[in-house]
């Protein structure tokens, strides 16, 4: 790890810049709750407090933050994906709990939100039926929801650190919180690119952060400078050297693109982007994120670089995909069996479809469509080597380990056999079998405007 200096200048020009931008003042409130040693908390915390003068409340504890988030009210919020994701989990076991009228008036009222939620935050035309529609739906639904959460007096909110689902990113601004992202780095004290006001999609982190210079590289790399850029790395001169150069351009690390509104997009770490042989970008972790949007993929590996095509390895989620199996009463012993049931597998080809449908229709990525994908037979588990102890794939373990199954989806086999040494959870070893199907699928051709455009 490298400890990054920051100065004075660097957080408060940041904090007041961004203040600015989104119209922070001494009415607001916010929660610290962060890490210290994480930046967000000194920019978003105490960096913006002091250039407005508004009020920071401290949890009890961590265990009480939830509670305590409740009692607050903050106006002011930032939360990383986990725990807006972990929130959303929260509510909708417990609505699987309530009783049938709550359950179909929290669905009925969800549908209303979806359709006209965020068109009205984002101050579009929306017409009476559907304000008076959604209005019954704040007094009912929204509005006790969001002060059971409390979220009712947030006005602006951001998440960043990772992707979110556009499903959960939705449906927070379609309750009417504004919530948005940002793509931000300790080296520039949080503030890259944020979302403004009138211009919030799930598909990017948004637009240059007020006094934030951006540009692409030629291998696709992310590059900013700003008065937030950090002065060194703790007395680690050739990393500082590496990563910013004499005119106060950090190198990111992350690889992107601009879209034509002129958002940032963020594909991948830029190391792990390769290419396809036809020369297309591959950008194995964007894809890997489509995929896991949907609550049936827990986890993805996609090939593709140095290759012809990109296929997949696929995890189902055994909470979600057990939870579907009993209600369609079908049977299971094991994630193994589970996994191999053709109508799982009908399933994750849906999902897989429309992960293609989506590629097909940007410009970078169109050419990395899924062909073709297998659903392993075992969770991938750090305990195996597979997986980080922070769950981040280990690419070039998985490549050795499951090298058989990886020529089976370039081959054009239609399944492949596997035999895998696992590791129990009390600690014991042992041996995993598995014939394994492979799925071919469908591509679609890039609109004709995009290839005119090429």
């Amino acid at each position: 790890p490298k400890g990054v200096v920051l100065t004075h200048d660097n957080v408060l020009i940041t904090a007041r810049l961004t203040s600015d931008m989104e119209g922070l003042d001494e009415t607001e409130e916010t929660l610290a709750y962060l890490p210290m040693a994480w930046v967000g908390d000194h920019v978003f915390s105490y960096g913006q407090a002091y250039a407005c003068g508004f009020c920071v409340s401290c949890p009890e504890s961590p265990d009480t933050m939830l509670e305590d988030l409740r009692e607050i009210g903050p106006s002011y919020f930032f939360a990383p994906p986990r725990i807006f994701e972990n929130i959303l989990t929260s509510i909708m076991i417990r609505m699987e709990d309530a009783s049938a009228l709550k359950r179909r008036m929290f669905n009925s009222f969800l549908g209303v939100a979806k359709k006209y939620g965020e068109p009205i935050l984002n101050g579009e035309p929306v017409g009476l039926k559907g304000r008076l529609l959604y209005g019954l739906g704040n007094l009912l639904v929204y509005a006790p929801l969001k002060n059971t959460l409390g979220f009712s007096r947030i006005r602006v909110g951001y998440t960043a650190g990772e992707a979110i689902g556009p499903e959960i990113f939705s449906f927070y601004r379609s309750l009417g919180i504004n919530l948005k992202q940002l793509y931000g780095q300790t080296e520039a004290s949080v503030f890259v690119t944020v979302q403004p006001n009138g211009e919030i999609r799930a598909d990017t982190v948004g637009k240059p952060a007020p006094g934030v210079e951006v540009k692409i590289a030629e291998n696709g790399e992310v590059l900013y400078r700003s008065p937030g850029v950090f002065s060194e790395y703790y007395r680690n001169e050739e990393a500082t050297r590496e990563t910013k150069t004499e005119e106060n351009w950090v190198h990111s690390g992350d690889a992107g693109f601009f879209d034509n509104n002129g958002h940032l997009r963020i594909i991948d770490r830029a190391k792990d982007v390769g290419k396809l042989n036809n020369g297309a970008i591959f950008a194995p972790k964007y894809i890997e994120n489509k995929l896991k949007f949907f609550p049936n993929i827990k986890e993805a590996v996609a090939f593709g670089d140095g290759r012809d095509f990109c296929a997949v390895f696929i995890n189902i989620d055994l909470l979600a995909v057990g939870s579907w199996a009993e209600r369609n009463n079908v049977p299971y012993a094991s994630y193994q069996e589970l996994a191999a049931n053709p109508d799982v597998y009908d399933m994750i080809e849906a999902h897989v479809d429309e992960v293609n449908r989506d590629l097909s229709a940007e410009p970078n990525m169109a050419q990395s469509q899924i062909r073709r994908f297998l659903i392993l037979h075992k969770e991938l588990d750090a305990d195996d080597g597979e997986l980080t102890r922070t769950r981040k794939v280990r690419r070039s373990f998985i490549a050795e380990r499951y090298g058989p199954l990886i020529r089976a989806l370039y081959d054009g086999s239609e399944t492949a056999h596997i035999k895998t040494q696992v590791t129990f959870e009390d600690g014991r070893k042992g041996m995993l079998e598995a014939d394994i199907r492979v799925t071919d699928m469908q591509t679609y051709e890039p609109p004709r405007s995009m290839e005119a455009a090429e």
